[in-house]
């Protein structure tokens, strides 16, 4: 089993190398957002409770997105391992992450940071915008403001895995086919 953290800003092209990696590597991949969207959708739990805090404008407690987490791990247990797409967000969450995965006898093997510079991330978002008609990704304040929160509230899980020496920062600039190759390297190296 690999089980792998993909992390970085918002725009480094997390959902572009996650697809990339679960074909290569025949992982699968999770996204929070699509999680708690499955979760509210089937009017669970847990996903009543998420509910109440989007129409509130609040985020969720971390146990609930954990909670979300576990329940897709335990639907999917026969997969040869998992990408991680932006989760977890916070010190708590990585923390409340490792336990789950503990009790099921498993663990992150490894973090890949994608390293892109902040007017790079910024140019990206708005030319995704651009194509999506998304509001929040075309307004370069707004954009700054989602960078400038992820640097000071979601960066800091970097660290954290750090400490575990499962921390690995891939230089993410250049075509599709390059930051992929970086991202192999380093999952091949953590594979042997």
């Amino acid at each position: 089993m690999l089980n792998i953290v993909l992390f970085g800003a918002p725009g480094c092209g997390k959902g572009t190398q996650s697809e990339l990696l679960e074909q290569r590597y025949a992982l699968s991949h999770i996204s929070t957002g699509e999680i708690i969207r499955s979760e509210i959708a089937s009017a669970s739990e847990l996903g009543l409770q998420m509910k109440e805090y989007i129409g509130r404008g609040e985020l969720a407690p971390d146990a609930i997105v954990v909670g979300m987490v576990k329940n897709y791990l335990a639907s999917h247990k026969d997969v040869k391992g998992t990408i991680f797409d932006g989760f977890p967000r916070t010190i708590a969450q990585a923390e409340q992450f490792d336990e789950v995965l503990a009790k099921l006898g498993d663990k992150v093997d490894l973090m890949i940071y994608m390293d892109v510079p902040e007017e790079e991330l910024v140019k990206r978002i708005l030319l995704r915008g651009k194509d999506s008609g998304r509001a929040d990704d075309a307004s370069e304040d707004v954009i700054r403001n989602r960078i400038k929160i992820y640097n000071e509230q979601t960066a800091v899980v970097a660290d954290y895995y750090k400490a575990q020496g499962k921390y690995e920062s891939v230089p993410s600039l250049g075509t599709i086919d390059e930051v992929f190759a970086r991202i192999c390297a380093v999952v091949e190296k953590t594979m042997k």
